[in-house]
């Protein structure tokens, strides 16, 4: 058992209409009010940021982008930027998604700058990092996961490391319905921790919370939670159902 305090965040993707999301957002602000030792976060569409964050304004529930720009304003069509997120009421933003790699090519370069815009402006980066069936099957997980984390978390300094969170997230278990073993999933999370201690130093790594993100239930949920290197998780589809997902903000 380690210190860490668990974080249990919500990626909405695109889904919900402005009153979907907030009568997801209430039932979901409910549940978590007994969540006292550990952290519960959002992350809506942009559309309804603000509505959420409206309804959850009394709750301890967090908000978080699913993106965010490295700059302040200009000409960015598309983009939402940390004072945007920051102004809507949210603390936080998802950063290096799989589908943001995969489907829109993000590369390493833009990912590190939206790093170093979301922390720039005081928001938590929540850094996703992980392999494709292709590169697992081809034994090369850890070498992509050292790349990731080195281009994607290059030039941050160690005090800024306070307001970083890891999620690791293999893309052959996002959507499809496998999840990592708890064993491979423990297995990539001490990796991970034991790069960063190399990066940065040991203490850091020991802080830092790593996320895991990959078809999280209810029924896997407490397998991977009793794990001693993760420390929450990213959930997609089950954050949808305000029943599942309590269940997993209240994962024994």
């Amino acid at each position: 058992m380690n210190n860490r305090r668990p974080l249990l965040a919500g990626n909405w993707k695109m889904h919900t209409t402005v009153m979907d999301a907030c009568q997801l957002a209430a039932e979901i602000g409910k549940c978590s009010a007994a969540a006292k030792d550990r952290d519960v976060l959002l992350a809506p569409p942009y559309t309804v940021l603000s509505e959420v964050a409206h309804v959850l304004r009394d709750s301890n529930v967090l908000i978080a982008s699913q993106n965010v720009c490295w700059e302040k304003q200009g000409a960015f069509t598309g983009e939402i930027s940390p004072t945007m997120v920051t102004s809507a009421g949210g603390s936080a933003a998802i950063i290096g998604h799989s589908e943001r790699r995969q489907i829109f090519h993000e590369d390493a370069e833009i990912i590190n700058m939206r790093v170093h815009g979301a922390l720039k402006f005081g928001l938590i980066a929540i850094f996703c990092v992980g392999e494709t069936l292709e590169e697992r099957e081809g034994d090369k997980t850890f070498e992509v996961l050292e790349g990731q984390l080195k281009e994607g978390l290059a030039g941050v300094s160690q005090e800024n490391m306070e307001k970083v969170v890891v999620a690791y997230e293999p893309v052959w278990a996002i959507g499809t319905g496998k999840t990592a073993t708890k064993e491979q999933a423990q297995e990539a999370h001490a990796f991970i921790r034991k790069l960063l201690a190399e990066m940065f130093e040991k203490s850091i790594a020991d802080s830092v919370r790593i996320l895991y993100g990959g078809s999280v239930k209810p029924d896997n949920v407490d397998d991977l939670m009793a794990q001693p290197d993760i420390d929450g998780a990213l959930v997609g589809g089950a954050a949808l159902d305000a029943e599942s997902f309590c269940r997993i903000i209240n994962f024994s």
